[in-house]
């Protein structure tokens, strides 16, 4: 099963919040998924994030693929530098 972590969107229009989910890379976009390991708030300013940092690095040393967007977030956190850094070790 190939797993992803991606942004799944909440909120009313024109106001979005997005959760940060582990989820299968068939699931549509706001479906079903693993785990909810942090938050974005856009809105906010500045924007908020909050991340889960030991569950991140748990799905990514497992070998969950980041989207785009949720690579931004965590690099914005400083996970991604932590995944990273334990890799080459």
């Amino acid at each position: 099963m190939a797993v992803r972590i991606r942004l799944a969107r909440f909120g009313r229009k024109k106001k979005p919040f997005y959760r940060l989910v582990v989820a299968d890379h068939r699931a549509p976009r706001d479906g079903s998924y693993i785990e909810q390991i942090g938050t974005y708030d856009p809105m906010k300013d500045p924007s908020e994030i909050k991340i889960e940092e030991e569950r991140a690095l748990y799905w990514l040393g497992n070998g969950a693929l980041p989207s785009e967007t949720a690579r931004s977030l965590l690099a914005k956190c400083g996970v991604w530098e932590k995944f990273t850094a334990g890799k080459k070790q």
